[in-house]
């Protein structure tokens, strides 16, 4: 089996981080994830990044360091999940490809259904002292 790239960004906004409710009729229906996809042939991961972010949110956004970096095997996939740092530079997200987009703090994360490739970047997450949950300028 072929191992998909996959990225996402990491959107922090003071101490809340947005995530995004997957539509119902694709896989992984109304899990919630960050926004992102896959990596398109001839792509680098931060040009998908951007790419994904104006597609599903209409926002332009600058790309930092990768926070997480995560294989995982689905029973019919594996996918290979790049998590990157980002903020958004231009735009404010809107609802285009998703069901739904929250920004929540980490003390929220047990309270939304998560795609499973997300569990342990949620768990570094959660566990994050204040201070390390913001993130300097790009």
């Amino acid at each position: 089996m072929d191992t998909t790239e996959v990225v996402a960004a990491l959107i922090k906004e003071q101490d809340r981080f947005l995530i995004c409710q997957r539509p119902a009729g694709k896989s992984l229906a109304l899990f919630w994830e960050f926004v992102g996809g896959k990596v398109e042939q001839g792509e680098t991961k931060e040009q998908a990044l951007v790419r994904e972010c104006q597609e599903e949110l209409g926002v332009i956004v600058a790309v930092g360091d990768v926070f997480w970096e995560v294989t995982y095997h689905y029973p019919d996939a594996i996918v290979h999940l790049t998590l990157f740092e980002a903020n958004i530079k231009e735009g404010t997200p809107q609802k285009l490809e998703h069901q739904d987009i929250r920004w929540i703090k980490k003390e929220e994360i047990p309270h939304y259904d998560f795609c499973p490739a997300n569990k342990d970047v949620l768990d570094r997450l959660q566990n994050l002292p204040v201070q390390e949950t913001t993130y300097r300028g790009f």
